[in-house]
């Protein structure tokens, strides 16, 4: 496994359009190391180990399954849908800034659960590595997922890296939001859910050592969709980082936000638990706790009627669901941001980059557009060309890809946003 301080290539200046150019191959990228997991015919791993030890902080990201470019998977979507994708139905995926996604397609269900369990423990593990501590050290672990292989994924993936079973697991089931929803859990005291909770998790994970991430098996959770749109966009991907929260990432102000997708522009099917209920003017998240060690945060889905896996309103539905609530979040917690800085006696300090949500480039343009009309002037780039939208592992695949360029003292932004519809946004700083 090599590791690296060097950004990956594939991201774009603030204001620009996604670089273009010939489709490549997460596996095919010098510092990624590839191999072989024996499960049924074989499925590769792909995974990149960064660290920036001046911060404190590393990580690993990658993916699995077969490598598609976007010509090779609209033939391959056509096939498993029973019929070929007409002009009409064929996004413009490098406009969208995606030229690669990872899929896997043929190993049952038995065998899945047990790849997803491998794929998690393996990159827990080497995020533990990129921090420099062994697994037997890490003290908390929280992962966003937005269809769970199994009830205990978390716990499951834990074991399999070898983290202690007196660690914290905590599950994040908020779409796309998953892992900056985690990253807001860890470090934000004030979140009406850490307040909810026996223990305020930001006060319990202060000064300990915590992987934080997305792991995302979308291939597997595809076969339950025969949406065309979504088979173009979302693949496997993960990204999962360490830091020690009060030291390495110090928490400056953050926000969460809810507002139920009422005419369900992008429907997700829940797979996991959740009462179904949804009262008025209450929060649609429960939080429920097994033990003093496996906690669950689950935000309630529009589900399709169906009861397939995903159905969305197309690359402008999403412009509409996310856009104009998203901008209107980034801002409360910028000018929260302004107001903190003064406190702490450094007014007008800036935020150095923003890692947002790789939803599609059109969206997060979008964003940018809209906040520079607002005055607010923060570097947002674009860093999965490789990828496709791969959910809650998005922002953290984008954290590590900037990760070499941060020094210490630095204050960088999260921006999280997801189906249901969710965001969490936080500005940190990171290092001491």
């Amino acid at each position: 496994m090599t590791d690296t301080t060097e950004t990956s290539a594939g991201s774009a200046p603030a204001g620009q359009d996604a670089p273009a150019g010939e489709p490549v191959s997460f596996f095919d990228e010098p510092q990624v190391h590839v191999e072989n997991i024996p499960i049924g015919p074989g499925v590769p791993i792909g995974i990149e180990r960064v660290s920036n030890p001046e911060l404190g902080i590393g990580g690993a990201y990658g993916t699995w399954g077969t490598s598609y470019d976007n010509a090779t998977l609209q033939i391959m979507v056509g096939k498993l849908l029973g019929e070929p994708l007409d002009a009409t139905e064929k996004l413009n995926l490098s406009e969208l800034g995606f030229d690669s996604r990872y899929h896997l397609l043929e190993l049952s269900d038995e065998e899945m659960v047990d790849l997803e369990v491998k794929v998690g423990g393996q990159f827990l593990r080497e995020a533990a590595k990129a921090s420099g501590w062994e697994p037997s050290e890490v003290q908390a672990v929280l992962l966003g997922t937005t269809g769970p292989v199994t009830g205990d994924y978390t716990e499951r993936a834990a074991k399999e890296a070898g983290i202690p079973e007196d660690a914290l697991k905590v599950s994040i089931h908020k779409a796309c939001d998953g892992s900056v929803a985690g990253l807001n859990l860890a470090l934000n005291p004030d979140l009406p859910v850490n307040k909810s909770l026996k223990q305020n998790l930001a006060e319990k994970l202060l000064g300990k050592k915590i992987l934080v991430g997305g792991i995302e098996g979308l291939s597997r959770f595809m076969r339950f969709s025969h949406d065309k749109n979504a088979f173009q966009l979302f693949g496997n991907g993960a990204g999962v980082i360490g830091l020690i929260p009060g030291q390495s990432m110090k928490f400056i102000v953050g926000e969460t936000y809810e507002v139920f997708d009422e005419e369900g522009v992008l429907q997700v099917r829940m797979l996991y638990p959740y009462s179904g209920k949804k009262v008025l003017d209450q929060s649609l998240i429960e939080v429920t706790q097994s033990g003093d060690n496996s906690i669950r945060v689950a935000g309630k889905m529009h589900e399709p009627e169906s009861g397939t896996g995903v159905v969305m309103a197309g690359p402008m539905g999403m412009v509409k669901l996310f856009v104009r609530t998203g901008v209107k979040v980034v801002q409360d917690v910028y000018h929260a941001y302004q107001k903190r800085v003064t406190e702490l006696g450094v007014p007008g300090k800036a935020i150095v980059v923003a890692i947002v949500h790789h939803a599609n480039f059109k969206i997060n343009q979008l964003i940018e557009k809209n906040l520079q009309r607002e005055g607010i002037r923060i570097p947002m780039p674009w860093l999965l060309r490789e990828f496709g939208n791969v959910s809650a592992a998005s922002n953290m695949i984008a954290f590590l890809r900037q990760l070499s360029k941060l020094k210490p003292g630095d204050n960088v932004l999260f921006n999280g946003y997801g189906a249901g519809t969710y965001y969490d946004v936080l500005a940190v700083q990171v290092g001491e």
